[in-house]
């Protein structure tokens, strides 16, 4: 394939829609493939889920996930703070019962104090006091979070510098920060996976949604190291990236509120 060619695949990349956090795009044509982790995030969900009346899904994304874990308690909110995906949420959820709020992790939300049985949280950020506020007495949260050398592989591939706003978030960093909140932690696990490409197409459209991975990606400026694994790829016909995952299921050890 002459650069001309493939330059035009890159971009036809870049222009293709991404809604929600929805990477069918390469997953279901199997241009993509995570290898799994020792535990499965909807599962664990799942089985804390028994006898919840109230669940709060945090950076829900498009709300793909939360669909799938139907049926949802009779109070269900969910968080997006991505405004074009709030509207997408919406759309998805509204039908299901779930009020979506516009938010961001961190941010400070319109629900009571100890309102909550479950707050679970996929890959999005959030303070540790806050989610502490929401959750009753005994209430349990689950996150599972992308660690700080996630996707490295990437930026030494394309000569990029590696982001160090976040090479400290790990299990143990944010294991000691929600039990300063108040916690016990009932569970953790951290570990590494990898993510096979088998085109670098699949790399441009990936790196156009993680934006945080290579902030100033463009594909004309990063034009020869594309080239570079371009062909790479077409001899090994893969690239393994490294992934970095963690999990912590956590509850609060506060006794209930007297009235």
């Amino acid at each position: 394939m002459q650069k001309k060619d493939w330059m035009k695949v890159f971009q036809e990349e870049i222009d293709a829609p991404f809604a929600g956090w929805n990477f069918s795009r390469l997953t279901e044509t199997g241009r993509m493939q995570e290898a799994p982790l020792s535990w499965n995030y909807p599962s664990v969900v799942r089985q804390k889920m028994k006898g919840v009346h109230s669940l709060l899904d945090m950076g829900t994304g498009g709300g793909e996930m939360l669909g799938r874990l139907q049926p949802l308690p009779s109070q269900t909110f969910a968080t997006e703070g991505y405004l074009p995906n709030v509207d997408v949420a919406r759309a998805k959820l509204a039908p299901l019962g779930v009020h979506v709020i516009p938010a961001d992790g961190e941010d400070e939300l319109p629900l009571p104090d100890q309102s909550l049985d479950l707050i679970i949280n996929r890959h999005e950020s959030y303070s540790s006091s806050e989610v502490y506020r929401l959750l009753k007495p005994k209430g349990i949260f689950i996150t599972q979070q992308v660690g700080g050398k996630d996707n490295q592989k990437l930026n030494h591939l394309l000569g990029a510098p590696i982001p160090t706003d976040y090479l400290h978030w790990n299990v143990a960093f944010a294991v000691n920060q929600l039990e300063e909140a108040g916690f016990v932690i009932l569970e953790q696990k951290e570990e590494e996976a990898f993510t096979r490409f088998y085109d670098v197409g699949a790399i441009v459209y990936y790196l156009k949604a993680i934006e945080w991975q290579i902030p100033d990606f463009t594909i004309g400026r990063y034009a020869t190291e594309l080239a570079s694994l371009h062909h790479e790829l077409e001899a090994v016909g893969y690239v393994d990236i490294p992934t970095h995952r963690f999990l912590i299921v956590a509850q609060t050890k506060r006794n209930p509120v007297k009235k």
